[in-house]
């Protein structure tokens, strides 16, 4: 990591950065780098951050999904999916994990991103379901959580978003995921009052026992 200092403890022996409220261009270099720079024996780490407001566009992400122009910046980045929202008060974190060592592929780590989300929510009484056909995690249809991933060198960056206490007026400027009737929700608007650092805690436990069990 270069331009980013992290406040850094460690779960089931893997590193976690939390690097609190950044811009989203600046921590995605530092994941292309850090994935460039890895080789087999770099110890995989997991990203903790939330972003000031940006739009973010998948690598097959289209144009016509941003449905209003706002002073919210888009980036095109080099994740999969489409676009999204980031916001404070959204829980983001990023698993930079060498899944040829960690011997899982894309599809499982997915679930395993999905399950963790599913697991966090159900300790707070909010029964979640991730679907076949469109990758994430969703309460009463409506979307609570986002997966997108990108696999270089056989290793993976970006993550999941997991939205707890945030505005989500600017979700309504796009299709998110681009699907046009899709809709959000957050911890917040089912009753749930958690700071977005605690609520981490519980994420990254959940996602580094499935990887260390």
């Amino acid at each position: 990591m270069t331009t980013i200092k992290p406040d850094t403890h460690f779960i089931n022996k893997m590193a976690v950065h939390h690097l609190g409220l950044q811009h989203y261009e600046a921590v995605w270099r530092d994941m292309q780098g850090f994935t460039q720079q890895r080789h087999p024996e770099t110890p995989d780490e997991i990203w903790v951050v939330e972003h000031h407001p940006v739009y973010t566009l998948g690598l097959i992400g289209k144009q016509e999904h941003i449905l209003k122009t706002t002073t919210i910046p888009v980036i095109n980045t080099d994740r999969g999916g489409q676009v999204t929202y980031h916001g404070p008060g959204q829980l983001v974190i990023y698993t930079l994990l060498d899944i040829q060592r960690l011997q899982i592929n894309i599809r499982q780590l997915v679930t395993i991103l999905e399950q963790a989300m599913i697991g966090v929510l159900a300790q707070y009484g909010i029964m979640a379901v991730s679907r076949a056909d469109a990758p994430g995690v969703y309460v009463q249809g409506k979307k609570i959580g986002s997966i997108g991933l990108r696999i270089k060198k056989n290793a993976s960056y970006h993550g999941l978003s997991l939205n707890n206490a945030m505005d989500l007026q600017p979700f309504k400027y796009i299709n998110p995921c681009g699907y046009s009737d899709l809709e959000v929700t957050q911890l917040a608007d089912l009753g749930v009052i958690i700071n977005t650092p605690e609520l981490a805690l519980l994420v990254v436990h959940a996602i580094t026992t499935a990887l260390h069990p």
